[in-house]
């Protein structure tokens, strides 16, 4: 669209099901590159994808034509089918359902790289679970506990 300009920040935030740590430190970079990437086939940018054994984080600048659930949808969808295609567990991997999205101003990209950068550091300290009940807090989003995690039965 002509005249039409943007500027977008989200931060997302995904688990594995049941918070298994399966994402191996040995193809974890993999994973994180498919994911970069198809974020960008959407006509998103990528600015940075990483994560632990437990969950990943994308942040990304946003299209605004582009819905954040079907991006979101194409994201795991993708990725959990290049685990499973490639065999990088033995298991059938799946991503959790659900997810956390955050927005973020231009003044805040610096310290929103450097904090997803910095995972494997900032999750010595603090576990997933802990992380994203933060994330919730500092960004006021009403939620129901009993619906934020997939549990084992």
């Amino acid at each position: 669209m002509a005249n039409t300009y943007h500027q977008v920040y989200i931060q997302a935030v995904f688990a594995v099901k049941y918070r298994n740590a399966v994402l191996e430190k040995k193809w974890r970079n993999e994973i994180q590159g498919v994911i970069g990437n198809l974020i960008n086939e959407t006509g998103c940018k990528t600015i940075i994808v990483n994560g632990v054994e437990d969950h990943i984080h994308c942040f990304l600048g946003l299209k605004p034509t582009v819905s954040i659930s079907e991006l979101m949808k194409t994201i795991k969808a993708k990725s959990s089918k290049y685990i499973n295609d490639n065999k990088l567990i033995l298991n059938r991997f799946e991503w959790q359902e659900g997810y956390g999205v955050f927005s973020y101003s231009q003044s805040h990209i610096d310290k929103v790289y450097k904090y997803i950068a910095n995972q494997e550091a900032h999750h010595k300290k603090q576990t997933f679970r802990d992380e994203y009940l933060a994330f919730l807090d500092k960004f006021e989003v009403s939620f129901d506990e009993r619906y934020i995690f997939e549990d084992l039965i």
